[in-house]
């Protein structure tokens, strides 16, 4: 219809919203966030607040940047490049406090670490000891870390440890091995190459309490822009809910738009794996919701690395995260009843 048919009130109205509407757009925040990874359906909820509009709803214009094998995105965002940044683990955080690094950890995606080891199915295991006269093929970073509470807390032996280059093919080959990994990813790629599906032991079931896929930014953010944290995490927990139980195909779509090699049964099977095991879904976000992070798993695994020799007792761990911005609830509606 004409808008000069219309009553004079009305015209007013609409050229009063047609005024507005280009204006919010362009107040829309632009934030930038750096992921420490190609793109793959363990950054789903991220791709998924981007693609079906969560984070402009928050206010947000969102440019997630890739990470890679040659990319440094956390030294982007600690130079200020990046707003934001996806770091791997709650270590990254304690490293960051032990370098006075003004990094803090806002949110903590996933509730378990993905991080596995995998044995061959004729190999019996009833509990994590049973791998210790296995070769354990570790990577650098791994005897570094995780492989220390290994020791600290289960007694394993560096003595039976050879270096994982992140090719499964000597893992194959070798029937009397174990092959760290992540339970969304390295089984399925054993079994597109062997034909067999190795047995998987998630290191989270077995005491290894550190939170993954962790929201990083800097304090100067924090303290300057606690808004702009604030809306990131809520529509981050909102993007994450609906990849989870929603209709993900915008999300996946630009995962293989932005990553060419991901396929769709890669996407499936590790969309399936992080709702197996409760990855980014279980414990304290049960009640808090996703992203959720306590005082006394923070304390509890400070301790545990405290113990396996990989942090120094007079670090101040308590810098390294903040719970400002989490265990508000956020999404808890989304997730299905049943």
């Amino acid at each position: 219809m004409n808008p000069a048919f219309l009553p004079r009130a009305l015209t007013a109205g609409l050229l009063a919203l047609t005024a507005v509407l280009p204006v919010r757009a362009e107040t829309l925040d632009k934030v930038s966030f750096g992921t420490n990874w190609v793109a793959e359906a363990e950054h789903g909820g991220f791709f998924q607040a981007v693609a079906d509009g969560t984070y402009q709803k928050y206010g947000l214009e969102v440019t997630i940047v890739p990470g890679g094998p040659n990319t440094n995105n956390r030294m982007l965002l600690t130079a200020g490049k990046l707003d934001f940044f996806m770091s791997a683990n709650t270590l990254q955080s304690f490293d960051a406090v032990t370098n006075k690094v003004p990094l803090v950890t806002v949110a903590a995606m996933f509730q378990k670490d993905p991080l596995v080891l995998l044995t061959h199915p004729e190999v019996k295991i009833g509990k994590l000891e049973d791998l210790k006269p296995l070769t354990l093929l570790v990577s650098k970073e791994g005897l570094a870390s995780y492989f220390q509470w290994l020791k600290s807390e289960y007694g394993f032996s560096e003595s039976r440890v050879k270096p994982y280059t992140f090719n499964p093919q000597p893992f194959i080959v070798n029937k009397q091995s174990a092959m760290q990994g992540y339970v969304t990813s390295e089984p399925y790629a054993v079994q597109k190459a062997a034909g067999f599906k190795p047995n998987v032991l998630l290191m989270a079931d077995y005491g290894w309490s550190a939170y993954s896929t962790l929201i990083e930014t800097r304090t100067d953010v924090v303290d300057k822009k606690p808004d702009l944290v604030q809306r990131f995490v809520d529509a981050s927990v909102i993007g994450w809910y609906n990849y989870l139980y929603g209709d993900n195909k915008p999300a996946n779509a630009m995962i293989k738009k932005m990553n060419p090699e991901m396929t769709d049964e890669l996407l499936a099977y590790s969309l399936g794996k992080m709702k197996e095991y409760g990855i980014v879904d279980s414990g304290d976000t049960i009640r808090d919701g996703i992203g959720a992070m306590s005082d006394a798993r923070m304390a509890g695994f400070f301790d545990k690395m405290v113990r396996a020799g990989v942090v120094k007792r007079d670090v101040d761990y308590r810098k390294a995260y903040t719970l400002r911005f989490a265990n508000k609830g956020v999404g808890l509606n989304l997730r299905p009843k049943n």
